[in-house]
């Protein structure tokens, strides 16, 4: 599990974001409701290529057809903001 976390802070310096995409799908045994699932992993925006590959997998091997895809990323390590304080507190 370490080397896992390990790789995805690399990649998160490579410009991989946090990838969140709400699927809207149709339910096979009742193709009139749509389901919601919620993906979420580490992607590159705005060409999403992992996203693409799952979208992928979905069609060819799931039965439910999409409806919708909505995305989202933000970027987990970002630059540090400082906030000065006028104080001084002494610890003994």
């Amino acid at each position: 599990m370490l080397a896992d976390n390990h790789s995805d802070i690399a990649r998160q310096l490579q410009s991989y974001r946090l990838t969140t995409a709400e699927i809207l799908y149709h339910m096979p045994d009742h193709p009139k409701l749509l389901q919601s699932y919620v993906w979420q992993e580490l992607d590159i925006a705005p060409r999403f290529p992992v996203l693409h590959k799952f979208l992928r997998f979905w069609e060819t091997r799931l039965d439910g057809k999409l409806f919708l895809v909505k995305v989202a990323h933000e970027a987990l390590i970002k630059p540090s903001e400082f906030t000065y304080c006028s104080g001084e507190f002494l610890i003994h």
